[in-house]
């Protein structure tokens, strides 16, 4: 099993020191950013930075650094930046205006995300979010990004879950497209004027670590299979979450957790990899032929409600034959003060508790109803139609049917990831040098992420955060000059990858790559998904060790190593997915209680709630590479609430 080692927050460990500022909460980030250190202009131009990853963090923040005067380098696996998964969020973007005058602030939107996250994130990191929120809005709407206004042109706001106020921005149900515009519009400017280079279809492999620091990165390039060498200064991951795990998820079939877990295994702490979010508002699952699942944004819950039959009997009728008496719209009926907006992780164990109970719908059952019949009787089909008319649409090309005249059929299904590098105040790494934003850190959500609050971290972390707290590590940098890459570290980091690709194509097995990533996703949804228990997570563990000795032994890689080759790109990322779920199950085996979307049955109240267990776990888990995937080291930041109290979340 896991040793575990305690760590005090702010202890000068060189391991979890969160740097975090002393002083009061509100001031912090004001004082942090002008006491700094700073790297005067001339000085910006002879460092080098490599970004890896060009959706909204990552744009964002290879945009702004070069703005700034440094030297950047992007990388991403597409074939444009523009094919991020950014472009998938939906729904809307956060930002506490109070443009609506009904009780918003920059306390609320703070208060509401730790709330949400089931009090298991960092009181100042999430303050801080809630503080630049506002200026992203702003900067986008600058940039052109077509926000809807109400009839007076005045920016409009709707509401998501786990609030009571109206504070998510949105381009009808295409705001992470927009948005990924607007950052992709100011990365195309710098890549212009020659401060930003810019290479698409490389995939990252490896980290290149000298005197302990983070100077470079081994690459592929995915057309002609060649490695390459690259050198920088800092090294930023904003590659994105590790949902794909699980194989079916709403992710990009391309998103992976590679990066991040190179990164892992050359020093970076993983920060509660076990916290994952089950979405409730996706397309079910109809066979075994799907890749993937779609999601159907939150804000549809908005004028959505949520509903199954009372009556068994029900399940398979014409759910428009269905009277209203004979319907238990059971979110509004459980949580009365938040009705259908209860926050996701709540909404998805409450479709699934009507499931179990045999309350399903639809052909397989595991489904239950979102319907705008009184929406569209109290707002007209058009109004309707104005804010989720491409939503409605593509829920119709999915499934043939009109979500205008027959309600929506939804189950929850994987979609983020909380957990992810373990980073401090300055989204810092345990590796010097090293910086995680967006959803490659732990930092903002704790164990469940409110709608809407990706798109705000990912453009904070790119816009606002890291163009300051990078300069505290820079600034020590200054007199170091570029390192070639003909260094012996580069060479030895080149030579490991190498060693690695030549081993997957010389197993010649018998099995695709697909279909060990379906069976590890199987394993991980029924031990690791929307409820866990310890025997389970056992039971996982050890299958994920004998799946993984097996995919080394039997994959089927076909094609050549030097040539643009799929199946090679996908078979290193689901080789990286065998590790990462075994520690996902390690983690959430070690944390005896219920948070967020951490859900032990083994711990939940009488009404069937998350029984959170504080004294014990008010923590976050960072876990270490031991150079043995079966005993990595626990280390663990306590988490201090000085400024909200520690109570239980109810959305009643």
């Amino acid at each position: 099993m896991a040793t575990i080692t305690e760590v005090a927050p702010n202890q000068k460990t060189g391991v979890l020191d969160s740097k975090v500022p002393p002083g009061v909460l509100e001031s912090k980030w004001t004082k942090y950013r002008s006491s700094v250190a700073l790297v005067a202009p001339n000085n910006k131009r002879k460092l080098d930075i490599i970004v890896i990853g060009t959706g909204l963090a990552g744009a964002s923040a290879a945009a702004t650094l070069a703005e700034l005067g440094y030297n950047v380098k992007t990388f991403c696996f597409q074939d444009s930046p523009r094919r991020a998964h950014s472009i998938a969020a939906q729904g809307g973007i956060n930002a506490a205006k109070n443009y609506q005058n009904d009780g918003d602030s920059v306390y609320r939107l703070f208060y509401d995300t730790v709330k949400g996250g089931d009090y298991r994130s960092r009181e100042a990191n999430v303050h801080r979010l809630a503080e630049v929120s506002a200026n992203i809005i702003d900067q986008c709407v600058a940039q052109g990004v077509p926000f809807a206004r109400d009839y007076g042109g005045l920016l409009a706001n709707r509401s998501f879950g786990g609030v009571q106020v109206s504070r998510t921005f949105y381009a009808r149900g295409q705001t992470g497209q927009q948005l990924l515009l607007g950052a992709y519009s100011a990365l195309s400017r710098q890549i212009a004027k020659g401060s930003v280079q810019m290479y698409n279809r490389h995939e990252m492999l490896d980290i290149v670590k000298i005197d302990g620091k983070a100077r470079g990165i081994i690459a592929r390039n995915l057309i002609t299979g060649k490695l390459e060498r690259h050198f920088g200064h800092a090294v930023l991951l904003a590659s994105g979450g590790y949902g794909n795990v699980f194989f079916l998820s709403t992710n990009a079939m391309g998103s992976n957790v590679t990066a991040a877990w190179k990164a892992y295994k050359q020093g970076a702490f993983f920060g509660n990899p076990c916290y994952t979010q089950i979405h409730p508002t996706c397309i079910p699952v109809s066979g075994d032929h799907q890749s993937k699942l779609t999601l159907m944004s939150e804000s549809l819950r908005n004028d959505g409600r949520v509903w199954v039959p009372k009556n068994e009997a029900d399940c398979q009728k014409d759910p428009t034959k269905i009277p209203d008496s004979d319907r238990d719209y059971y979110l509004e009926r459980i949580y009365p003060a938040f009705g259908n907006l209860v926050p996701r992780d709540v909404a998805s164990r409450a479709a699934k508790r009507m499931v179990d109970e045999g309350k399903g719908v639809g052909k397989t059952r595991v489904a239950v109803y979102l319907d705008f019949k009184d929406a569209i009787n109290r707002l007209g089909k058009q109004v309707i139609s104005e804010r989720y008319g491409n939503l409605f649409e593509m829920y119709e090309r999915i499934t043939d049917e009109n979500p205008y005249e027959r309600p929506m059929r939804i189950y929850p299904a994987v979609h983020y990831t909380m957990g992810g590098l373990w980073v401090d105040y300055n989204l810092g790494t345990t590796v010097p040098g090293l910086y995680a934003l967006g959803e490659a850190n732990f930092s903002d959500h704790g164990a469940n992420r409110l709608g809407a609050s990706a798109l705000m971290q990912g453009l904070a972390d790119g816009y606002f955060v890291i163009p300051y707290t990078i300069g505290a590590y820079l600034s020590t940098q200054i007199s170091v000059p570029p390192i070639s890459t003909d260094h012996e570290a580069f060479a030895k980091a080149e030579k490991k990858v190498q060693d690695r690709l030549n081993k997957l194509m010389s197993i010649k097995g018998t099995h695709s790559v697909d279909s060990f990533h379906k069976r590890l996703g199987k394993i991980m949804w029924e031990n690791c998904g929307m409820a866990r228990n310890a025997p389970g997570l056992e039971k996982a563990i050890d299958e994920i060790q004998a799946l993984r000795e097996e995919f080394w032994r039997d994959v089927r890689i076909p094609g050549e190593l030097n040539e643009f080759n799929p199946e090679l790109e996908k078979a290193g990322r689901v080789a990286d997915f065998l590790e990462l779920g075994e520690l996902m199950c390690r983690d959430a085996l070690d944390r005896n209680e219920s948070c967020g979307g951490h859900f032990r049955e083994e711990f939940k109240t009488p009404e069937g709630e998350a029984l959170r267990i504080d004294p014990d776990y008010t923590y976050v888990a960072a876990w270490e590479y031991t150079g043995d995937e079966n005993v990595p080291n626990l280390h663990k930041e306590h988490l201090e609430f000085n400024d909200i109290e520690l109570k239980t979340r109810s959305y009643k």
